[in-house]
């Protein structure tokens, strides 16, 4: 049997997990006020007067107000001359204002009233308007309309900040990959011929809350045997029996700040060919580490994975068996934002910036296996996050 994989329960594993995220503290007013400043900054360079920041993260980012995007207008609208208006219904007000992290003017429109023309009748919305790209189609229309002067599409001035993470940013996502690589190990342990991906599914959210995750996970995937090789699942997933692959892909969030780590092992003994795969994977997980240094290109990240998963008999490109996908993603507010570790990225790698390492390897009929370790660029090059699984027999060390 796999080290570390069965022989326990949930009740077990539940009463040993302890907060570990209650220490963490939100982004500083501080670095809120900076990073509007870097957006103003940027709006001076590309000619824009005025940017509107949609519901969502890319408000949380500047403004610390987090809030889901619906069918109803709020946000933010950030101008070159320093000015900050938010905007919202007016039933929300108080709700609203209780979320703020920065305190600004709040422009608010009744139910019956048409809250684009609020927006455009604002004192400072005037200019050249930047639209945030997360905003939806039909929102943008409606502000493109309303709008006395030009809009333009800021995701360039809006993203680029997001891109490199400072040392709070760093530390908060540390906490979650932290907190989500124990839970990954407890939810080995409960493993036993015939459970549900449903129960493990289970485990894993209460397991994320026991560790100090206010909404438990924010995503779980778990799979075994043959339904390992669609890399997002499949319809009807199987239980789990003897000598089937699993494939665990889950993550939390603290602060909005999100974790996102896959774990593939077997619940059993692994045969040989399950061992080739894993190790391949393991390499090329590696290769991709390695060639992610300050300077290089994000497309050359995923090309040194494939060259090491072609060295090794599978693709090559996207052929299966073999690499499906991309090596990575970034990472940060959002479990996928750019830049990605993909052929045609071009993006070149700064300290700050973090991804994913995941270039799974499928084989259709068979299984799949998915090692999914995150890392960050530091000055002298990448640092992992979280330790990279150590052995097919053994995998949380």
């Amino acid at each position: 049997m796999t080290k570390g994989v069965g022989g326990s329960d949930s009740a077990t594993e539940l009463s040993r997990l302890t907060d570990r995220l209650s220490h963490c503290q939100p982004i500083p007013e501080a670095s809120l006020r900076e990073r509007l400043d870097g957006l103003r900054h940027r709006m001076g360079e590309v000619g824009l007067d005025a940017i509107w920041l949609n519901a969502g993260t890319n408000l949380t980012y500047y403004t610390g107000l987090r809030w889901p995007a619906t069918e109803r207008l709020v946000g933010a609208l950030v101008t070159a001359n320093g000015g900050l208006t938010y905007l919202g219904p007016a039933f929300e007000t108080g709700t609203l204002e209780g979320f703020m992290r920065l305190t600004a003017p709040l422009a608010v429109w009744q139910e019956h009233e048409d809250p684009y023309a609020t927006l455009a009748g604002l004192d400072n919305a005037r200019g050249c308007l930047g639209i945030d790209p997360t905003t939806p189609l039909v929102t943008a229309h409606a502000i493109t309309r309303a709008w006395q002067g030009d809009t333009r599409d800021a995701a360039d001035a809006v993203l680029s900040g997001r891109m490199g993470k400072d040392a709070d940013e760093i530390a908060l996502m540390q906490a979650t990959k932290d907190a989500t690589l124990e839970v990954h190990a407890a939810a080995a342990r409960i493993l036993r011929p015939g459970i549900s991906t449903r129960d493990v599914t289970e485990f894993i959210h209460t397991a994320h809350k026991a560790i100090g995750a206010p909404g438990g996970s924010t995503f779980c995937i778990v799979l075994f045997g043959p339904d390992t090789a669609f890399p997002h699942g499949v319809a009807n997933p199987k239980t789990l029996e003897d000598g089937d692959v699993v494939l665990i892909d889950t993550g939390c969030a603290i602060h909005g700040y999100q974790s996102d780590i896959t774990r593939s092992y077997v619940f059993g003994t692994p045969t040989d060919r399950q061992r080739e795969v894993w190790d391949a994977e393991k390499a090329c997980q590696l290769a991709a580490f390695q060639a992610a240094q300050i300077g290089a290109t994000c497309s050359s990240v995923d090309a040194a994975a494939r060259t090491e998963a072609e060295r090794r008999g599978f693709g090559p490109g996207y052929t299966l068996p073999g690499i499906p996908h991309r090596t990575g993603h970034g990472i940060g507010l959002d479990i996928h934002e750019g830049p990605y570790l993909v052929g045609g990225d071009d993006t070149r790698l700064e300290a700050g910036m973090c991804f994913s390492n995941e270039p799974m390897i499928c084989v259709p009929g068979e299984f799949g296996i998915r090692l999914e370790d995150h890392f960050y660029m530091t000055p002298t090059g990448p640092r992992w996050f979280t330790e990279p699984s150590h052995a097919i027999d053994d995998p949380f060390g």
